[in-house]
């Protein structure tokens, strides 16, 4: 090919698989997406390496398990010595820009936005302006841009501080703070304003060099809580919540019930549960109308056909499954078994083709510095467009599920008999081989599952098929290890001092 691809790489943040049409799902939730999926290579069994959006973002963004990175906790920073894919393709000539809608990736200073040549965020107490993304503004518009972004430090530090520190994030968990960091702080973002910014560069390229490709992350958060669709799709997927009374005062309370969404055990009202589960169905559509919208001006505008596309969720949700809710604390595929599609024009990719072998998510970086002509012979041979028996991994993958520590403590303090009950406390780490999961909470106890038969993980199989546990449990303890010898010295984040943070880390043995 004469030049290389614009790519263009779609987070789908918190969307489970289970819930797209084209993974199975029997609602009509995800049209665009279907489409998109009919001319592209769809990967069925994708694995994510962690179960939050923290370390899976790092993960997609450095190639690496989540114990190599250790940026795993909201207190973390990626380390200075890890080169982030941003940082490879802008130093490989391609223009690198980002628009964001979590803040947990576009606000807190952990690293993930390092290599971006523009980064647009649309949360937080002060959003980006899309002029950013590769435009020259004038005197006028660059002193605005010097006053905003002194401004923005500040604000940033204080909303770093509200993600980090135990006792903040407790305080943004009452009534009085629900309401304005919802919607003053726009903690979903602007999924429709993002994807429009993102087009607009994609397809004007103002400011972009002749010739110069585009890196173009975006992050989407429209299937996070709260819940909030668009009436249409309320009307058609979730209607009980316009018509029922008692619906939709669970829903509002549920909305604003933050601890709720975070501490796994709060549970469901057994009542409302199918409520819940269509509200996020509704939200789905909402957001796959509104990807419909970006990928028709990349299409009629002839940019589709020169973009690698590749269309990814970082984690999903529990949403009552397990008696669970959330994804802070799990390593069931209700959170960590993902969806991945890559549309690509030049043939690496074909299309209309489905792929079923087991791979992990962190193979994003792989598979996008192959695309770019970037990657070294290593990385190539990681690349998710290798055949299934070129697999340097032999189709085994892992899944590292750490306690969030900032949680973890407030949960403790109102909960502590059923948090230590159902081992909240405790790392959970998974490994995926052929047909079988074996996850280890701690160091005792072990699950597991077949998931060509049980893909929902309801029968657990270690009592009867002891010779496979002990055979998963050597190959998880022989990555522990590798991990452990090869993981690198911790960097926290600027201003931030967890002991909490760096006793678990000792108990998990990454620290002396």
């Amino acid at each position: 090919m004469s030049r290389r691809p614009d790519i263009v790489l779609l987070v789908l943040d918190t969307q489970r698989i289970d819930r797209l049409s084209c993974y199975g799902y029997s609602r009509p939730t995800s049209p665009h997406l279907d489409d998109l999926a009919a001319d592209a290579t769809l990967f069925r069994r994708v694995f994510a390496t962690s179960q939050w959006t923290i370390p899976s973002h790092a993960s997609m963004f450095t190639g690496l398990y989540a114990a190599e990175h250790m940026t795993n906790q909201s207190s973390a920073a990626l380390p200075a010595g890890i080169p982030t894919l941003a940082e490879r393709l802008r130093d490989g000539g391609y223009m690198t820009a980002a628009f964001c809608n979590n803040p947990l990736v576009g606000v807190v200073n952990n690293g993930l936005r390092r290599g971006f040549e523009s980064f647009l965020n649309y949360s937080g107490l002060m959003t980006s302006r899309p002029n950013q993304a590769g435009a020259h503004p004038g005197i006028i518009s660059r002193y605005r841009q010097w006053f905003k972004g002194r401004l923005a430090e500040t604000l940033n530090r204080i909303q770093d501080a509200f993600a980090r520190s135990e006792t903040m994030l407790e305080f943004a968990f009452t009534p009085l703070m629900v309401p304005l960091w919802q919607t003053a702080l726009s903690f979903k973002g602007n999924t429709p304003k993002s994807l429009n910014d993102a087009a607009r560069l994609l397809i004007e390229r103002r400011g972009v060099a002749r010739n110069q490709p585009i890196f173009a992350f975006i992050n989407v958060m429209g299937v996070h809580t709260p819940y909030h669709p668009d009436r249409r799709m309320l009307e058609r997927f979730a209607p009980e919540v316009i018509h029922n009374r008692e619906a939709a005062h669970y829903v509002r309370r549920f909305n604003s019930d933050v601890f709720g969404w975070l501490a796994p055990f709060s549970g469901v009202d057994e009542r409302y549960h199918h409520v819940l589960s269509d509200v996020y169905d509704a939200e789905v559509a909402t957001q796959d109308a509104h990807i419909g919208a970006f990928l028709r001006r990349l299409r009629e505008s002839g940019v589709l056909d020169r973009t690698l596309l590749l269309v990814c969720a970082d984690h999903g949700d529990h949403l009552g499954e397990k008696g669970l809710i959330g994804h802070t604390v799990s390593a069931y595929n209700e959170l960590v078994h993902v969806p991945l599609m890559v549309r690509d024009p030049f043939g690496d990719f074909q299309r209309s083709a489905v792929v079923d072998h087991t791979v992990s998510l962190r193979r994003v970086f792989h598979t996008l510095l192959s695309a770019a002509g970037l990657a070294s012979s290593i990385e190539r041979d990681r690349s998710l467009a290798q055949t299934p028996t070129a697999d340097p991994e032999g189709g085994a993958v892992f899944v590292e599920a750490e306690p969030l520590q900032n949680v973890l403590g407030i949960m403790l303090r109102r909960q502590p008999d059923l948090a230590r009950a159902r081992r909240f406390d405790q790392p959970r780490r998974a490994v995926i081989s052929g047909s079988h999961k074996l996850i280890q909470t701690g160091n005792d106890h072990v699950e597991l599952y077949d998931l060509d038969a049980d893909p929902r993980e309801t029968v657990d199989l270690a009592a009867i098929l002891p010779e496979r546990v002990e055979e998963l449990q050597e190959r998880l303890s022989a990555f522990v290890r590798r991990i452990s010898a090869s993981a690198p010295s911790i960097r926290r984040a600027e201003g931030v001092d967890d002991p909490a943070v760096q006793r678990r880390l000792k108990e998990l043995g990454y620290l002396e």
